[in-house]
């Protein structure tokens, strides 16, 4: 008796897999955004869950490494959207507990002082080396638009960057 997995199995494995394979770069990108380890892994940790739990809704999986990319970046945003509800002063005492992994501060800053959406095209282009299709899928946004917000966020890194010289 042969059996079959069902396409509900293929992209359930599938999507794990992609989890396991690229967990570093997923944890390395919600770390960009957060600075706390514990808050990156457990931003990680429930975009695996999400990943895992809406794998029926993942329509083919040849795309399922930029739709769990998609998943893991909205947990980060979500993440981001409820500490934006804290005072500052409280974010003010939250305790860094990584170095971060970037060589050029002055890079870092600028980037985050960026709008998420424009600083995940960067990252998602240089940092994770996606392209710009690739990357639209991710944002669920048209290619001329990741295009723009590309150049238009390079455009204010560099004079950001300028600006400090």
């Amino acid at each position: 008796m042969v059996f079959r997995k069902s396409k509900s199995d293929e992209k359930e494995e599938a999507i794990e897999q992609i989890i396991c394979k690229r967990y570093d770069n997923f944890y390395r990108m919600a770390y960009s955004y957060v600075h706390d380890e514990a808050d990156a892994f457990d931003i990680v940790q429930e975009g695996a869950c999400r990943a895992i739990q809406r794998s029926d809704s993942l329509k083919d999986v040849s795309y399922a490494a930029t739709w769990v990319y998609r998943i893991m970046l909205n947990e980060t945003f979500r993440f981001l959207e409820k500490k934006k509800k804290e005072t500052y002063d409280e974010l003010e005492s939250i305790e860094y507990g990584r170095v971060d992994e970037y060589e050029n501060i002055d890079l870092k800053r600028a980037l985050d002082e960026m709008e998420p959406k424009d600083k995940a095209v960067i990252q998602l282009k240089y940092f994770e080396e996606y392209t710009l299709s690739e990357i639209a899928q991710i944002l669920e946004e048209n290619t001329s638009t990741v295009k723009s917000r590309l150049y238009r966020g390079l455009k204010k890194l560099r004079i950001k960057l300028e600006d400090e010289e």
